[in-house]
């Protein structure tokens, strides 16, 4: 099991946090998210062999935000 951190930019509202969390738990290996409006960021616990640190982002992008 990975743990990772990831900067999300334009969140804005804790509708924004309710969709990322939406957007990464919704793929086959990820275990769990945490989503933090104040910092911009979430953690994210997830398989390694079934989600990629590129999957997560690309989650993240196809929800609308931007990740670093």
């Amino acid at each position: 099991m990975a743990k990772t951190k990831l900067k999300i930019n334009g969140m804005s509202c804790q509708h924004c946090v309710k969709t990322v969390k939406d957007a990464l738990t919704a793929l086959e290996g990820v275990q769990g998210a945490k989503v933090n409006l104040r910092k911009g960021e979430a953690t994210v616990r997830f398989n390694e062999r079934h989600v990629t640190h590129a999957n997560l982002r690309e989650a993240i992008t196809q929800a609308g935000f931007e990740t670093s």
